[in-house]
């Protein structure tokens, strides 16, 4: 099962990563400048996460690969790491939609 782990940035912004049951990061967020707004895009990670339309499939100019997920109103809400690979970026937003929605919450504040 995989987990949100929320933390704070030395800047004081509130940041949530989601892992996969192996520990892997799979999903990372912005920053968020309050704990409550960070919790609101953890919970909306598991609502969009079940959306194929949410996910943006993109290529850094290096040209690995990575996705972001992103809310209903188009904001980006969770950035994946690089892959090297398409199908490395597919099963990571396998993972996510596998992983997400029955997610728990963890906090490392």
């Amino acid at each position: 099962m995989g987990t949100f782990l929320v933390t704070k940035r030395k800047n004081d912004e509130f940041q949530f990563v989601l892992k996969a049951g192996n520990g892997e990061v799979i999903l990372s967020s912005e920053g968020y400048s309050s704990k409550a707004n960070c919790l609101n895009g953890i919970e909306s990670v598991k609502r969009n996460s079940q959306d194929d339309s949410k996910f943006d499939k993109l290529e850094a100019k290096d040209g690995r690969m990575f996705f972001n997920l992103k809310a209903t109103n188009g904001q980006i809400i969770g950035s994946s790491q690089m892959y090297a690979s398409a199908s490395g970026r597919d099963n990571g937003i396998e993972s996510v939609k596998k992983n997400a929605p029955e997610a728990e919450t963890k906090e490392e504040l």
